[in-house]
């Protein structure tokens, strides 16, 4: 879900309503999640700072979360032009750790962009598109500062399963806000439903779990869907599409932008013993 772009329309709606169906989401599914906070300031907002806002051409933005100290990721379709439906000069992109009230505590720009090699944009949300929602993007220079800390990487966590989010969105541009407590819904083929609360400017959101009061990364967001007439979101599970994604990126493919392609030995920061690795429309 990039920033000031319009809503689905009935087709897609009634796509998602058959697909939630699908996954046995029931009307009364969605439980009672914590509110969004906003992260202005504070101790509290300081912990979030490997979130950024990604200004996409002055025009839009996503969200992004470090894992690596040169490595953001974030949801493939940020990186395609929702009109012509081809993919953005990656040059326009600029990674803004911590973005909080017109200050970053780091300003990176984008040196490769590297999506998932069966993610294909093609306007219409589905379930293999969002599977695969998935880009890593390279940053001409690392994030090394002690108080942006990369996160790492979980399993996709189970149903009923509680997890949270931090994201930027149409409303909430200036700074990110953090629900840390919504649920899992459902999951299947490498899509995660679940009730946390995203909107335009959510896509590549981080969805963590915590585990000993520390997050880890379980999914991104991809798009915002009904169900019961409440709001849920669609995440890319990570596992088997976010592993591919990483073959990718030791491979050297991708899209270099700025200086020519150099050997790529960066291993994503993922837990030892670990195995993976309304907003309407995106």
């Amino acid at each position: 879900m990039q920033s000031g772009q319009h809503r689905l329309g009935g087709t897609v709606r009634r796509y998602l309503a058959i697909f939630l169906l699908g996954l046995g989401l029931a009307s009364d599914a969605v439980a009672e999640d914590a509110r969004l906070k906003s992260l202005n300031n504070g101790v509290e907002a300081k912990a979030w700072e490997a979130v950024g806002r990604l200004d996409i051409n002055g025009a839009s933005f996503c969200t992004g979360a470090l894992i690596a100290p040169k490595l953001v990721l974030t949801a493939a379709h940020c990186l395609f032009d929702r009109r012509t439906k081809e993919r953005i000069d990656g040059s326009e992109v600029q990674f803004l750790a911590g973005w909080r009230n017109g200050r970053a505590g780091a300003y990176r720009d984008v040196k490769r962009a590297v999506i998932h090699p069966k993610y294909v944009y093609d306007g219409d949300v589905s379930s293999e598109r969002v599977k695969h929602d998935l880009a890593i993007l390279e940053l001409t220079h690392p994030v090394r500062n002690t108080t942006i800390k990369p996160f790492r990487t979980a399993p996709r966590p189970r149903r009923g399963d509680q997890v949270g989010v931090v994201s930027y969105a149409l409303e909430r541009a200036e700074a990110p806000s953090l629900q840390e407590v919504c649920e899992v819904l459902a999951r299947q083929d490498g899509v995660l439903v679940t009730s946390c609360s995203v909107d335009f400017g959510s896509s590549g959101a981080p969805i963590f779990v915590f585990r000993d009061g520390e997050p880890y990364i379980v999914s991104v967001v991809s798009a915002k869907a009904e169900a019961g007439g409440k709001p849920v979101s669609l995440g890319t599970a990570l596992g088997q599409s976010f592993a591919e994604l990483q073959a990718e990126l030791v491979a050297g493919r991708g899209a270099f932008l700025q200086g020519a392609p150099g050997g790529v030995s960066v291993r994503v920061g993922e837990e030892k013993r670990d195995t993976g690795a309304k907003f309407v429309r995106p």
